[in-house]
Protein backbone atom coordinates (compact mmCIF):
# COMPACT_ATOMS: atom_id res chain seq x y z
CA UNK A 1 0.00 0.00 0.00
CA UNK A 2 2.54 2.48 0.63
CA UNK A 3 4.45 1.68 -2.33
CA UNK A 4 1.73 2.44 -4.20
CA UNK A 5 1.05 5.64 -2.07
CA UNK A 6 4.97 6.39 -2.82
CA UNK A 7 4.57 6.04 -6.66
CA UNK A 8 1.83 8.21 -6.48
CA UNK A 9 2.93 10.90 -5.11
CA UNK A 10 6.38 10.95 -7.12
CA UNK A 11 4.23 11.40 -10.03
CA UNK A 12 2.51 14.33 -8.47
CA UNK A 13 6.06 15.56 -7.83
CA UNK A 14 7.30 15.22 -11.35
CA UNK A 15 3.78 16.70 -12.66
CA UNK A 16 4.19 19.56 -10.57
CA UNK A 17 8.48 20.32 -11.96
CA UNK A 18 6.46 20.52 -15.26
CA UNK A 19 4.38 22.39 -14.59
CA UNK A 20 6.54 25.10 -12.98
CA UNK A 21 9.27 24.94 -15.45
CA UNK A 22 5.94 26.37 -17.69
CA UNK A 23 5.04 29.06 -15.43
CA UNK A 24 8.54 30.01 -14.92
CA UNK A 25 9.35 30.32 -18.74
CA UNK A 26 5.73 32.46 -19.40
CA UNK A 27 6.77 34.89 -16.54
CA UNK A 28 10.16 35.72 -17.75
CA UNK A 29 8.92 36.07 -21.30
CA UNK A 30 5.84 38.29 -19.78
CA UNK A 31 8.75 40.35 -18.05
CA UNK A 32 10.33 40.58 -20.89
CA UNK A 33 7.81 41.81 -23.07
CA UNK A 34 6.47 44.36 -20.60
CA UNK A 35 9.72 46.60 -21.13
CA UNK A 36 9.17 46.64 -24.59
CA UNK A 37 5.11 47.53 -24.03
CA UNK A 38 6.18 50.49 -21.26
CA UNK A 39 8.35 52.29 -24.20
CA UNK A 40 5.53 52.16 -26.30
CA UNK A 41 2.84 53.23 -24.18
CA UNK A 42 5.18 56.46 -23.32
CA UNK A 43 5.77 57.64 -26.77
CA UNK A 44 2.38 57.11 -27.58
CA UNK A 45 1.13 59.06 -24.81
CA UNK A 46 3.37 61.63 -25.72
CA UNK A 47 1.62 62.36 -29.03
CA UNK A 48 -1.94 61.74 -27.55
CA UNK A 49 -0.95 64.46 -25.45
CA UNK A 50 -0.10 66.94 -27.53
CA UNK A 51 -3.25 66.14 -29.53
CA UNK A 52 -5.33 66.37 -26.90
CA UNK A 53 -3.71 69.93 -26.07
CA UNK A 54 -4.51 71.21 -29.33
CA UNK A 55 -7.96 69.70 -29.19
CA UNK A 56 -8.47 71.54 -25.94
CA UNK A 57 -7.10 74.45 -27.74
CA UNK A 58 -10.40 74.00 -30.47
CA UNK A 59 -12.56 73.81 -27.82
CA UNK A 60 -13.28 77.99 -27.75
CA UNK A 61 -14.03 78.00 -31.57
CA UNK A 62 -17.43 76.58 -31.48
CA UNK A 63 -16.54 73.71 -34.21
CA UNK A 64 -16.73 70.83 -32.05
CA UNK A 65 -18.08 67.96 -33.71
CA UNK A 66 -21.46 66.03 -33.11
CA UNK A 67 -23.45 63.02 -34.70
CA UNK A 68 -26.96 64.14 -36.05
CA UNK A 69 -29.18 64.42 -33.35
CA UNK A 70 -31.79 61.97 -32.45
CA UNK A 71 -34.75 62.00 -30.50
CA UNK A 72 -35.58 58.53 -27.88
CA UNK A 73 -33.25 55.93 -27.84
CA UNK A 74 -29.44 56.47 -28.46
CA UNK A 75 -27.30 53.96 -29.77
CA UNK A 76 -24.00 53.55 -28.38
CA UNK A 77 -21.19 51.61 -29.13
CA UNK A 78 -19.02 49.26 -26.54
CA UNK A 79 -15.91 48.57 -27.84
CA UNK A 80 -14.84 46.14 -25.49
CA UNK A 81 -10.72 44.94 -25.26
CA UNK A 82 -8.86 41.82 -23.51
CA UNK A 83 -6.61 39.97 -24.50
CA UNK A 84 -6.17 37.00 -26.52
CA UNK A 85 -4.77 34.57 -24.57
CA UNK A 86 -5.80 33.89 -20.56
CA UNK A 87 -3.09 32.67 -17.58
CA UNK A 88 -3.10 36.78 -16.95
CA UNK A 89 -5.53 36.59 -13.29
CA UNK A 90 -8.08 38.46 -12.90
CA UNK A 91 -7.11 41.24 -16.31
CA UNK A 92 -10.22 39.96 -18.46
CA UNK A 93 -12.51 39.23 -15.55
CA UNK A 94 -12.52 42.88 -14.60
CA UNK A 95 -12.96 44.19 -17.95
CA UNK A 96 -15.87 42.01 -19.02
CA UNK A 97 -17.38 42.54 -15.74
CA UNK A 98 -17.27 46.17 -16.21
CA UNK A 99 -18.51 46.02 -19.77
CA UNK A 100 -21.32 44.66 -18.30
CA UNK A 101 -22.09 47.35 -15.98
CA UNK A 102 -21.60 49.56 -18.62
CA UNK A 103 -24.40 47.96 -20.96
CA UNK A 104 -26.60 47.30 -18.30
CA UNK A 105 -26.68 51.20 -17.08
CA UNK A 106 -27.34 51.74 -20.44
CA UNK A 107 -29.80 49.79 -21.48
CA UNK A 108 -31.92 50.80 -18.27
CA UNK A 109 -32.22 54.40 -19.99
CA UNK A 110 -33.88 52.59 -23.33
CA UNK A 111 -30.48 52.35 -24.90
CA UNK A 112 -29.92 50.45 -27.87
CA UNK A 113 -25.97 48.81 -27.14
CA UNK A 114 -23.48 47.43 -30.07
CA UNK A 115 -20.14 45.55 -28.93
CA UNK A 116 -17.78 45.76 -30.54
CA UNK A 117 -14.83 43.19 -29.17
CA UNK A 118 -10.89 43.02 -29.32
CA UNK A 119 -9.64 40.30 -28.18
CA UNK A 120 -10.68 36.63 -28.15
CA UNK A 121 -11.58 36.24 -24.60
CA UNK A 122 -14.36 39.55 -24.98
CA UNK A 123 -15.95 37.67 -28.02
CA UNK A 124 -16.23 34.37 -26.65
CA UNK A 125 -17.80 35.61 -23.39
CA UNK A 126 -20.61 37.69 -25.64
CA UNK A 127 -21.12 34.82 -27.49
CA UNK A 128 -21.69 32.50 -24.72
CA UNK A 129 -23.94 34.84 -23.46
CA UNK A 130 -26.15 35.15 -27.14
CA UNK A 131 -24.87 38.59 -27.54
CA UNK A 132 -23.43 38.62 -31.17
CA UNK A 133 -20.41 41.57 -31.19
CA UNK A 134 -21.37 43.76 -34.20
CA UNK A 135 -17.02 43.42 -35.08
CA UNK A 136 -14.41 41.23 -33.52
CA UNK A 137 -10.78 41.69 -33.99
CA UNK A 138 -8.27 38.92 -32.39
CA UNK A 139 -4.66 38.86 -32.88
CA UNK A 140 -3.45 42.05 -32.26
CA UNK A 141 -3.77 42.49 -28.28
CA UNK A 142 0.18 41.55 -27.61
CA UNK A 143 1.73 43.96 -29.86
CA UNK A 144 -0.80 46.75 -31.33
CA UNK A 145 0.32 48.79 -33.92
CA UNK A 146 -1.38 52.03 -35.17
CA UNK A 147 -2.65 50.42 -38.42
CA UNK A 148 -4.66 48.44 -35.61
CA UNK A 149 -6.16 51.02 -34.25
CA UNK A 150 -7.52 52.67 -37.91
CA UNK A 151 -8.70 49.35 -38.30
CA UNK A 152 -11.20 49.40 -35.56
CA UNK A 153 -11.64 53.33 -35.19
CA UNK A 154 -11.82 54.15 -39.09
CA UNK A 155 -15.72 52.43 -39.48
CA UNK A 156 -16.85 53.44 -36.29
CA UNK A 157 -15.62 57.20 -36.79
CA UNK A 158 -17.64 57.13 -39.85
CA UNK A 159 -20.83 55.60 -38.47
CA UNK A 160 -20.87 58.51 -35.74
CA UNK A 161 -21.12 61.04 -38.19
CA UNK A 162 -23.57 59.40 -40.54
CA UNK A 163 -25.60 58.82 -37.04
CA UNK A 164 -25.78 54.96 -37.12
CA UNK A 165 -24.14 55.57 -33.64
CA UNK A 166 -24.11 58.37 -30.99
CA UNK A 167 -21.77 57.11 -28.80
CA UNK A 168 -18.49 55.16 -28.98
CA UNK A 169 -17.13 53.88 -25.73
CA UNK A 170 -13.99 52.50 -25.15
CA UNK A 171 -13.71 49.99 -22.28
CA UNK A 172 -10.16 48.69 -21.29
CA UNK A 173 -7.04 48.73 -18.86
CA UNK A 174 -5.33 51.25 -17.78
CA UNK A 175 -1.99 50.34 -17.21
CA UNK A 176 -0.40 52.65 -13.97
CA UNK A 177 2.74 50.37 -12.97
CA UNK A 178 3.22 46.87 -12.85
CA UNK A 179 1.37 45.81 -9.57
CA UNK A 180 -1.44 48.33 -10.63
CA UNK A 181 -3.96 48.44 -13.20
CA UNK A 182 -7.11 49.58 -13.41
CA UNK A 183 -10.03 48.60 -15.53
CA UNK A 184 -12.29 51.84 -16.96
CA UNK A 185 -14.21 53.46 -19.72
CA UNK A 186 -13.70 56.72 -21.94
CA UNK A 187 -15.74 58.10 -23.93
CA UNK A 188 -14.11 58.85 -27.87
CA UNK A 189 -17.19 60.33 -29.54
CA UNK A 190 -18.84 62.77 -29.03
CA UNK A 191 -15.87 64.76 -27.32
CA UNK A 192 -16.13 64.98 -23.28
CA UNK A 193 -14.15 68.75 -23.49
CA UNK A 194 -14.31 68.38 -19.57
CA UNK A 195 -12.64 64.58 -19.60
CA UNK A 196 -10.06 66.15 -21.87
CA UNK A 197 -9.20 69.09 -20.17
CA UNK A 198 -8.42 66.96 -17.12
CA UNK A 199 -6.20 64.43 -19.18
CA UNK A 200 -3.68 67.32 -20.03
CA UNK A 201 -1.97 70.82 -18.88
CA UNK A 202 -2.59 73.14 -21.89
CA UNK A 203 0.38 75.19 -22.35
CA UNK A 204 -1.79 77.83 -24.23
CA UNK A 205 -1.29 80.15 -26.96
CA UNK A 206 -2.09 78.59 -29.93
CA UNK A 207 -2.56 80.53 -33.69
CA UNK A 208 -4.50 78.12 -36.06
CA UNK A 209 -4.01 78.41 -39.47
CA UNK A 210 -6.42 78.63 -41.69
CA UNK A 211 -9.54 78.65 -39.32
CA UNK A 212 -9.87 76.32 -35.97
CA UNK A 213 -12.58 75.04 -37.60
CA UNK A 214 -10.77 73.33 -40.37
CA UNK A 215 -7.46 72.70 -38.25
CA UNK A 216 -10.26 70.49 -35.82
CA UNK A 217 -11.79 69.06 -39.24
CA UNK A 218 -8.36 67.69 -39.75
CA UNK A 219 -7.33 66.86 -36.16
CA UNK A 220 -10.34 64.86 -34.84
CA UNK A 221 -9.84 61.61 -37.03
CA UNK A 222 -6.09 61.76 -35.55
CA UNK A 223 -6.61 62.03 -32.15
CA UNK A 224 -9.70 59.36 -32.07
CA UNK A 225 -7.50 57.21 -33.70
CA UNK A 226 -4.38 58.28 -31.38
CA UNK A 227 -7.09 57.42 -28.36
CA UNK A 228 -7.91 53.75 -29.55
CA UNK A 229 -4.07 53.23 -30.00
CA UNK A 230 -3.52 54.41 -26.58
CA UNK A 231 -5.74 52.30 -24.86
CA UNK A 232 -4.64 49.06 -27.30
CA UNK A 233 -1.30 49.92 -25.96
CA UNK A 234 -2.10 50.18 -22.25
CA UNK A 235 -4.72 47.08 -22.22
CA UNK A 236 -0.89 45.23 -23.67
CA UNK A 237 0.77 46.46 -21.32
CA UNK A 238 -1.56 45.77 -18.65
CA UNK A 239 -1.92 42.10 -19.71
CA UNK A 240 1.82 41.42 -19.58
CA UNK A 241 1.75 42.43 -16.23
CA UNK A 242 -1.00 40.79 -14.95
CA UNK A 243 0.47 37.60 -16.53
CA UNK A 244 3.52 38.12 -14.91
CA UNK A 245 2.40 38.38 -11.67
CA UNK A 246 -0.08 35.47 -12.34
CA UNK A 247 2.72 33.18 -13.45
CA UNK A 248 5.02 34.52 -10.97
CA UNK A 249 2.21 33.58 -8.05
CA UNK A 250 1.64 30.21 -9.53
CA UNK A 251 5.60 29.31 -9.68
CA UNK A 252 5.68 30.18 -5.86
CA UNK A 253 2.75 27.87 -5.31
CA UNK A 254 4.33 25.21 -7.11
CA UNK A 255 7.53 25.35 -5.15
CA UNK A 256 5.68 25.08 -1.95
CA UNK A 257 3.11 22.39 -3.75
CA UNK A 258 6.58 20.59 -3.93
CA UNK A 259 7.96 20.89 -0.64
CA UNK A 260 4.69 20.03 0.56
CA UNK A 261 4.81 16.48 -1.66
CA UNK A 262 8.57 15.89 -0.91
CA UNK A 263 7.36 15.24 2.91
CA UNK A 264 4.71 13.44 2.19
CA UNK A 265 7.08 11.01 -0.24
CA UNK A 266 9.44 10.84 2.62
CA UNK A 267 7.34 10.09 5.15
CA UNK A 268 5.48 7.23 2.87
CA UNK A 269 9.28 6.03 1.88
CA UNK A 270 9.76 6.00 5.97
CA UNK A 271 6.30 4.08 6.28
CA UNK A 272 7.60 1.51 3.70
CA UNK A 273 10.66 0.86 5.20
CA UNK A 274 9.07 0.50 8.55
CA UNK A 275 6.90 -1.79 7.22
CA UNK A 276 9.68 -3.89 5.30
CA UNK A 277 11.47 -4.09 8.44
CA UNK A 278 8.74 -5.07 10.37
CA UNK A 279 8.08 -8.18 7.61
CA UNK A 280 11.72 -9.38 7.57
CA UNK A 281 11.86 -9.35 11.58
CA UNK A 282 8.14 -10.87 11.49
CA UNK A 283 9.66 -13.97 9.53
CA UNK A 284 12.95 -13.98 11.71
CA UNK A 285 11.29 -14.42 14.60
CA UNK A 286 8.81 -17.20 12.52
CA UNK A 287 11.85 -18.89 11.42
CA UNK A 288 13.62 -18.95 15.23
CA UNK A 289 10.51 -20.17 16.77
Amino acid sequence: MASAELRIINRRIKSVKSTKKITRAMELIASSRIVKAQQRLSSSNNYTNLLAQIVEELTGSGEMPTSPVTEGTKRITLVVITSDRGLAGAYNTNILKLAEVRKSEYEKLNNKVEIVTVGKKANGYFKYRNIEPKQNYEGITDEPNFENALEIMTPLVQEFYEGKTNQIELVYTEYQSAMTQTALYKTVLPFEVEQIAKEIESAGGYTFEPSASQVLSNIIPKYTNATIYSALLNASTSEHAARMRAMKAATENAEELIKILSRKSNQARQAEITTEISEIVGGAEALAG
